[in-house]
């Protein structure tokens, strides 16, 4: 549980920590919050030889209106995100699956950018903006550039920024008075969902997506298919896994995590509806 040796420098801006990356190569790491990388450090899964702590640039944590969404920057806080009247004004369903982050000790230091950049499946915040049509803006030596979230989650802890890009804003659509619900099933509260689901609908409209269902969060397309052509909320929710690959481990089958997906997609639309 002890770490690697590596060498630590801070960043006061975006484009310092960028600048330091290109300076320290492949090997170096951006630090947030820590809650995602340090766990891999301890296990001795991820061994940075630089970790580049920007958590202390301040010009990224922030929520603004921006007309037709809502830019969120990549070191807000998850108690910020929870408690933002802004997100809840618009967004609600992201300010409810923030409060589902972890304890409140991981919520006060934890960023949504280092979990939406750490790209795990199972976390919850990664799969509700993925499920809201988010765009994720990278910012590199090159300048920055938007990242839909359908096409940033690439495989398991991979994502589409480049090794010298920083996440540095979420961008999330409103939900204009959107029904919306977020469904996680656990063991016990603070722990990884089991299997999570983030929903919302709007006239013909909706998104859904699947949390802990495969390598990647799961945008479950066949549902919203079904329910735009007209299928029951049963019916559609038995498409739930339709677009997912979910392993089996010690806490569930594929079997039990494919059956906990149609349950869970079910309530979720239930409660949008």
């Amino acid at each position: 549980m002890i770490p690697a040796a590596f060498d630590y420098v801070r960043a006061g801006s975006a484009e310092e920590a960028i600048s330091l990356i290109g300076e320290h190569g492949d090997d170096a790491k951006f630090l947030a919050g820590g809650h995602s990388l340090l766990p891999l450090m301890k296990l001795r899964l991820a061994q940075p030889t630089v970790l580049v702590d920007i958590g202390r640039v301040s010009d990224l944590s922030y929520i603004r209106d921006a007309g037709d969404h809502v830019a969120i920057g990549a070191l807000t806080r998850h108690m910020d995100v929870e408690t933002s009247d802004l997100l809840k004004q618009h967004v609600p369903l992201l300010a409810h699956a923030a409060g589902h982050v972890g304890d409140p000790q991981v919520r006060h230091r934890g960023t949504i950018g280092g979990s939406i950049a750490h790209a795990d499946p199972a976390s919850d915040l990664p799969a509700t903006t993925l499920a809201l049509g988010a765009t994720y803006i990278a910012q590199g030596p090159n300048g920055t550039r938007e990242i839909a979230a359908s096409e940033f989650y690439q495989g398991f802890l991979t994502s589409a920024l480049e090794a010298d890009e920083m996440l540095t804003e979420i961008r999330v659509p409103k939900m204009n008075g959107a029904g919306w619900s977020f469904q996680k099933f656990n063991r016990r509260a603070q722990d990884w969902a089991i299997v999570g689901v983030a929903a919302w609908r709007r006239n013909g409209d909706s998104g859904v997506a699947l949390v802990n269902m495969g390598s990647v969060p799961i945008l479950a397309t066949s549902v919203s298919s079904a329910l735009a052509g007209g299928a029951s909320i049963e019916d559609a929710a038995a498409q739930a896994a339709a677009e997912a690959e979910p392993q089996a481990d010690l806490n569930a089958s594929v079997e039990y995590r494919t059956h906990l997906a149609k349950v869970l997609v079910k309530r979720a639309l239930t409660e949008a509806s």
